[in-house]
């Protein structure tokens, strides 16, 4: 950093923070003399600093800088530049990929003749391993093997007995060792890479209370801390003033060598924030009504920063919240400025004094650090829109996504909706004579029964929430006043509480409510990202048995931020995001089939009805156990043991070699294809000439339809590969755990039960074989088309990708031969994705889409690519041998080592 400075041409603005420590640099922005810096949006300053530092007339340029200064005038345009963030965040579904992307590289740079221990990371990259646990113990075991005592006896073994943790901690190192040892052995092999060990936390949750430093000190120089991470979810460290977002596993590869993002300048919409919220209102119920109203401004590839008076008001766990759902309002970053609450939060959770100091310090000097209740302060933005916290309500999103938000008020009435309207994202095409049918069934020899909106799973789970102390305390105080009232949960349903980090435990321990929400059923199953990401284990059998028999539309209720067709549970067709206090109540109630303020939540032992306004906690109460016991001390204590308390981690006995030795015979780590015939001399695009349409797919196709997640089907492609290879059902694990074979991931790309195919005009994981008009799983008839000889296309509608920034569904097409797909529109980071595969992503002309140009899918086509290939070009796609239509197109290249693709629109230069 300090060789490249002498050479930058804004060495002149370097200048000491400190005058009496010389040796501690930065770059004073604001001595570049530019009035155009004091009206740049926050989070573009941020740009501005890193094209500034890293300015080397190479890889970023004086006119990158002065592109950014101009921002306000280039909103109209499709500006791009370069950004080289400060580090890269992964979690293990996406960090083992790119481990096994690495490794590859290494022999693939061998072979050609180089040095492979040049692949090493450049950027600091920081893994944490927190998606391999799965619910597979909870309360339910217990009950099953008690239930013959007297309810006395029951509650009170049951609940002293909590050892669903450890049970699940030690079948998730029995699953997963390959795959944890593979990774020990990344982290040693790799320079710049840290592993964060199983058990330790979600990956966002320990990167806002651990990992986050605000402010670098590296090398001299200050400056911020900015990141990109292999997880959509990323956004969340914006509530802290760190500018982050997702980017796929490809993109961040790139970063780790070295490279900058090449990104569209962005639009930054303000969102000024207002009012104060009433006392029953959670952060859950405001980031629920942002997501649905930033959803309809129509946010998507843009920056949102938020600013007000309201701001003050939220907590850095508030603000984490929010930013936490940018995906799933579309946009790439939602930015909360540091500001002295954040300096608060980084004091509270055990940051040295020193840090502290220099952190206000610097921000200060560069005119980052933030007053909400300063209006001189506040920035140009290319919008502003405003929400007053006063107006939101308690409310869910769902049934299936997580912009569709329903006042808790309407929830009754909206499910009972759904279930009447057509097929689709608010509707089960559930007859009216079926509505109102009831299964019965016994569990544990006790006779219950479900019917359409029961709850079958209700788990406090996920970054989104478990960050936050206001809504984990909230849960528990809400479990006190319950228990208190005699009130119960079913033991059927499936509850669990998978904290964000080991301080959640010790502050919801402290605060004296852990044992109420144990005894709800509410135990600690394990500590990462579970029921959200589709790790929600099994369901008992007589619950499945009742609901297959009924065709039930039965619920799960969860505090994530995902509920996706088929991503929660195959057998929980409606799934509801909500706050954790209202995961417990709709547990409690058993039912969404149920208006709180007008009918009872439960009636107790003594015949009396129990409303939830009677059990319902105030922001104040909530406020003042947080204040007692949320302390410094918990941080510190947790985080100085994180790389060291976890003994089965640190016995993993790893080989020191360079290059890694691929075991033939692993089903969990395997050398991908990739790199297969790479040659020095840089290949030429190719038409792609008589394609096949392996699917015809509609609008909203998110990576969970795409991408293999959650438990492997045992009737499933990738189920019998497993059992060719001698596993048993019970080995299989999830689709999740094996991102490092690239044959068990080909055979679930597309395997989502809720995946619709106009094909088949049904929900299901598979297509037609057009040539036979056989149906086939789509990984047997891609293998078909593959083995003939035979290019394969996708079509589809709009927001294609949409979803968590998945590698694998841009890997998994291009492993099933697919070269293109035709879209109306695409997520970006997943356009992205399938740039940097070679999946070329185009796009029809603007009013165009299938059905009106008469495609069926049934055609064949040719996509005419042209020799001189550029971003944004029209090329020819000949149906048919006859027709002739028009898409835009991105183009792609390859060289040695590492793929390298330009796509201007689509934010990619590596």
């Amino acid at each position: 950093q300090a060789v490249s400075a002498m050479s930058n041409p804004y060495a002149h603005i370097i200048e000491p923070l400190d005058p009496q420590k010389p040796e501690h640099k930065f770059f004073n922005l604001t001595k570049l003399g530019d009035p155009r810096y004091e009206r740049l949006p926050f989070s573009i300053r941020v740009l501005l600093e890193s094209a500034v530092r890293n300015c080397d007339e190479f890889l970023v340029k004086k006119e990158d800088v002065e592109r950014i200064l101009n921002w306000k005038q280039t909103q109209t345009q499709t500006v791009e530049v370069p950004f080289k963030p400060a580090r890269v965040i992964l979690q293990d579904f996406t960090g083992v990929p790119a481990v096994v992307d690495f490794a590859a590289m290494r022999d693939a740079v061998k072979q050609l003749g180089g040095d492979p221990e040049k692949i090493n990371p450049v950027c600091p990259a920081d893994l944490v391993i927190d998606h391999s646990i799965q619910v597979d113990f909870n309360r339910n075991v217990f009950k099953a093997t008690i239930y013959t005592v007297s309810i006395h006896e029951t509650y009170f073994f049951m609940y002293s007995r909590s050892d669903s943790l450890q049970k699940n901690q030690e079948l998730e190192f029995e699953r997963n060792k390959e795959r944890f040892e593979f990774l020990k052995w990344g982290s040693k092999a790799f320079q710049n890479m840290r592993i964060i060990p199983p058990g330790s936390g979600i990956v966002h949750q320990v990167n806002l209370e651990y990992l986050a430093r605000v402010v670098f000190q590296q090398d001299g120089y200050y400056y911020p801390d900015s990141l990109v991470g292999t997880d959509s979810h990323t956004t969340m460290i914006d509530g802290l003033g760190v500018l982050g977002w997702g980017v796929g596993g490809i993109e961040a590869e790139a970063v780790m060598l070295g490279q900058p993002i090449s990104m569209v300048l962005p639009e930054v919409i303000g969102y000024k924030l207002q009012g104060t919220p009433n006392k029953y209102i959670t952060s859950t119920d405001i980031v629920l009504t942002v997501t649905k109203h930033l959803r309809q401004v129509g946010v998507v590839g843009k920056f949102v920063e938020f600013f007000g008076p309201g701001v003050a008001q939220l907590s850095i766990a508030d603000r984490a919240t929010i930013a936490n759902m940018c995906p799933e309002y579309g946009a790439t970053a939602a930015f909360f400025p540091v500001d002295h609450v954040s300096v608060q939060y980084l004091q509270q959770t055990g940051r040295e004094a020193e840090k502290l100091g220099y952190i206000s310090q610097y921000l200060t000097a560069v005119g980052m650090f933030r007053d909400y209740s300063n209006e001189v302060q506040d920035p140009d933005f290319t919008k502003v829109v405003e929400l007053d916290l006063s107006t939101v309500v308690p409310c869910c999103s769902g049934p299936k996504r997580p912009q569709d938000r329903v006042a808790v008020s309407e929830m009754k009435q909206d499910f009972e909706a759904c279930l009447a309207a057509k097929q689709g994202f608010k509707g089960f095409q559930v007859p009216l004579e079926c509505q109102d049918v009831s299964i019965p069934f016994q569990y544990n020899g006790v006779d219950y029964s479900l019917s359409h909106g029961s709850v079958v799973i209700a788990a406090i789970t996920s970054c989104t929430n478990t960050s936050n102390p206001s809504v984990m305390l909230g849960a528990g105080l809400l479990a006190k006043k319950a228990i208190q009232c005699g009130l119960s949960v079913k033991p059927y349903i499936k509850t669990s509480l998978s904290p964000g980090s080991g301080v959640v435990t010790y502050y919801l321990r402290e605060s004296g409510v852990m044992q109420y929400l144990a005894e709800l059923g509410f135990e600690v199953v394990g500590y990462g990202c579970m029921t959200c990401i589709g790790n929600s284990g099994p369901l008992p059998e007589p619950v499945v048995e009742a609901i297959t028999q009924g065709d039930l539309v039965v619920a799960g209720v969860l505090s994530g931020n995902r509920n996706f067709e088929g991503r929660v549970h195959p057998n929980t067709r409606a799934n509801y995001l909500a706050s954790p206090p209202l995961v417990i109540a709709y547990a409690i109630a058993g039912t969404v089939r149920i208006d709180f303020e007008k009918e009872p939540i439960a009636v107790n032992a003594e015949g009396k009805e129990i409303f939830l306004r009677d059990i319902w906690p105030t922001r104040e109460e909530i406020q003042a156990v947080e204040r007692q016991f949320v302390i410094p001390a918990m941080f510190k204590e947790v985080y100085e043991k994180v790389e060291k308390v976890n003994e089965r981690w640190n016995s993993l006995s790893v080989s020191s070699d360079k290059l890694y030795s691929w075991d033939p015979k692993s089903t969990y780590i395997k050398s991908p294809p990739f790199f297969e015939g790479l040659t020095k001399k840089l290949q030429q695009p190719k038409s792609i000439v008589d394609a096949y349409v392996l699917l015809n797919l509609g609008d909203s196709v998110t990576t969970d339809h795409i991408s293999p997640a959650g438990n492997i089907a045992r009737n499933s492609p990738a189920a019998r590969y497993l059992t060719s290879r001698g596993l048993t059902p019970r080995e299989f694990n999830s689709y999740g755990s094996r991102r490092g074979n690239d044959a068990v991931m080909a055979r679930g790309t597309f395997a989502n039960i809720r995946l619709f195919n106009k094909f088949l005009n049904k929900q299901a994981p598979h297509t037609i074989y057009l040539p036979t008009g056989d149906m086939l799983d789509v990984f047997d008839a891609a293998e078909k088309y593959q083995q003939e000889g035979h290019p394969l296309l996708v079509l589809a509608g709009k927001e294609y990708g949409s979803g968590s920034s998945r590698d694998w569904a841009a890997k998994g097409p291009f492993l099933l031969g697919i070269k293109a797909v035709l879209a109306e529109s695409y997520e970006r980071i997943h356009r992205s994705n399938l740039v940097g595969m070679g999946v070329i992503p185009l796009e029809y002309l603007p009013g165009e889409t299938a059905d009106s140009l008469g495609l069926t899918g049934r055609e064949r086509y040719t996509v005419v690519i042209p020799p001189q290939l550029t971003p944004r070009m029209v090329v020819d796609i000949k149906v048919a041998g006859s027709s002739k239509l028009m898409f835009t197109c991105f183009t792609y290249y390859k060289k040695i080592g590492v793929f390298c693709r330009y796509a201007k629109d689509s934010g990619i230069h590596l």
